[in-house]
């Protein structure tokens, strides 16, 4: 299946100049959908995974149904004050300021292997953050997931471990 062909592209949001991909497209035909988790189970079970993470709130859309296939475990990542109970948290320089981002502090247990799964790679701020949130509290980030990378943006760059993406622009 044609992944490009479920992603809707919007003009101008969130400002002015910028070309938005849409996975909403995606979550709205069943079968793209089944197709996207099914090809990112494909690509990251070589990683042998013993969590999945997503990251807020897109990635919670793949990584839940991902975990449940590969019957791992799945969990959030999410901003500041998001989390219920005890967090660990991670902040990072974006273009203009700072954000944090949090799991919670039994999340991941040292030593496992986690694959953290979000919608898009653009400049890899967000991504690279949360692999090291979770090399912070002794995870082993063995790659991440995303369902659309933006190349031109060299956000893989930023990223200290593979990459898996299923559509590029």
């Amino acid at each position: 299946m044609d992944l490009k062909a479920h992603i809707r592209g919007i003009p101008d949001f969130p400002i002015p100049g910028i070309l938005f991909y849409d996975i909403s497209t995606i979550l709205s035909n069943p079968s793209a959908f089944e197709y996207a988790v099914a090809a990112m189970e494909e690509k990251i079970s070589a990683l042998q995974p013993d969590i999945i993470a997503g990251i807020e709130s897109r990635g919670f859309l793949f990584a839940t149904p991902l975990a449940m296939r590969m019957g791992l475990p799945m969990m959030m990542m999410r901003k500041a004050g998001k989390l219920p109970g005890e967090v660990i948290s991670y902040q990072y320089e974006l273009e203009y300021g700072t954000d944090t981002i949090q799991i919670q502090a039994d999340a991941i247990k040292p030593g496992q292997k986690v694959v953290i799964i979000d919608d898009l790679l653009a400049t890899g701020g967000t991504l690279s953050a949360s692999v090291r949130l979770c090399q912070q509290v002794g995870g082993e980030v063995v790659g991440c997931g995303v369902i659309i990378e933006l190349d031109f943006l060299s956000g893989r760059d930023a990223l200290q471990v593979p990459c898996i993406s299923l559509v590029n622009y």
